[in-house]
């Protein structure tokens, strides 16, 4: 995978998660989302901004029986729809049915608590099962184009993915067409064409998804028993200002250290309690990025950063590559100010319609690529599409990246390089 032994142990253990300690065969002992409930501790008539409010949930099964374990998947938040406010706290987990929250009062005027059950620690297991399986959840397609009889082009489309794990192939024998990255080790195979050679590989697109679920993980994992809001108070609570502010009003840099929670939203504006966030304006975005170089990579998301900063600063131009609106690779370019703006997707595995293959790079191959220096800012995002593969591989990819980041600030460390963390795949608090 790239990283040392200490390394992965220490991921497993931040990776690891309470779950039921016996074999869950009926949906009854299942966590309700029904009959599992949340309470204020220690209720006040009103609140001062800045003060704590104390939730306990408690877990109860289909049959109304308070869960021996831990290990659900609760959310909780307080928000303000008038507002446009809400504020997330962190969920505690005292693995016996029962879980605290405090959550924090950012804003002075009236709030709700709102609490969910994102899954079941029953639900959990199962996605921890297939997150860890080499089943072929997500399947891919390989174009083979090249020249066939008389002057005429032939094509053939075969199935496609990701070669990774003990056994080596999701499919098996002598089957396939096996294409190396030589930096980073990757392997991508297709069948082999029946007319065209290996090296007739011209597109790639997203195949078909495979459900690994049997028919009682079917039964848990309906959507009336996950992503589901469960009772409690829910009236709403007054919160009266208060002389001592909070926050900071420190500089954003890099490596500071995060609470929880990191901020909140107040009238759909983040407000930072890590650094002094600042919200730009049209002008304030051109003059930030003058004499810059932006190379975004990933995926769908960090094309979103693209086409907003395409949408937002003054008098830039996207460019004609002569490529997919939404695959790329996509430039923009500003001339007064010396504004260029790169985005494309990372390599494969990757759920995109139909693009050149040739487009499709691995994001530490890119970074190598790239010299670096005061006007160069790198952004990039890896998960979306990995998620439909085992968790070593994506371990394995971004210990690559990391390798090219370090190595990319070694050479020219006054490079502005940001992480992007992936979406929760739009399931939303509502």
């Amino acid at each position: 995978m790239g990283i040392s032994e200490e390394e992965w142990k220490r991921l497993q253990k931040a990776l690891d998660w309470p779950g039921p300690d016996q074999e869950i065969t009926q949906l009854n002992q299942s966590t309700s989302p029904v009959h599992s409930t949340f309470s204020i501790v220690g209720l006040k008539e009103s609140y001062k901004v800045g003060e704590n409010i104390s939730v306990t949930i408690t877990a109860r099964d289909h049959n109304k029986n308070l869960k021996r374990y831990g290990g659900d998947f609760f959310q909780a938040k307080l928000f303000s729809s008038k507002l446009k406010a809400s504020v997330y706290g962190e969920v505690v987990d005292h693995c016996n049915g029962t879980y605290s929250v405090a959550l924090l009062l950012p804003w002075e005027g009236q709030t709700q608590v709102y609490v969910r059950l994102e899954h079941s620690s029953e639900v959990v297991q199962i996605l921890k099962k297939y997150r860890e399986s080499l089943f072929p959840r997500s399947h891919y397609n390989g174009h083979f184009e090249g020249p066939g009889p008389n002057k005429t082009r032939i094509s053939e489309v075969v199935q496609c993915n990701l070669k990774w794990g003990a056994d080596g192939s999701w499919s098996k024998g002598d089957c396939c067409c096996e294409y190396k990255d030589i930096k980073t080790g990757t392997v991508w195979q297709c069948e082999r064409p029946k007319k065209l050679s290996c090296d007739n590989l011209v597109h790639h697109s997203r195949g078909g998804l495979e459900n690994p679920l049997n028919p009682f993980e079917k039964q848990i994992f309906t959507k009336n028993l996950t992503n589901v809001a469960i009772t409690g108070y829910t009236q709403i609570i007054n919160v009266l200002p208060n002389t001592t502010g909070i926050g900071t009003m420190e500089r954003c840099r890099s490596s500071m250290t995060k609470p929880v929670p990191a901020g909140f939203y107040l009238k759909d504006v983040w407000k930072s309690f890590v650094c002094n966030s600042q919200k730009f304006s049209s002008s304030q975005m051109g003059n930030c990025l003058k004499n810059k170089i932006v190379y975004l990579m990933g995926d769908s998301t960090t094309r979103q950063w693209f086409e907003y900063l395409e949408r937002k600063v003054p008098d830039i131009k996207r460019m004609d590559l002569h490529t997919p609106r939404t695959g790329g690779p996509l430039m923009a370019v500003e001339l007064k100010n010396n504004i260029i703006v790169h985005w494309r997707p990372h390599g494969v595995p990757l759920r995109f319609t139909k693009m050149l293959i040739t487009d499709l790079h691995y994001i530490s191959n890119d970074i190598d690529e790239i010299a670096g220096g005061p006007h160069a800012v790198v952004v990039f995002t890896i998960f979306a599409h990995l998620v439909f593969h085992p968790i070593t591989f994506y371990v394995h990819e971004v210990a690559k990246i990391h390798q090219s980041v370090v190595a990319l600030l070694s050479r020219a460390p006054e490079t502005t390089v940001i992480i992007k963390s992936g979406n929760t795949a739009g399931l939303k608090m509502s």
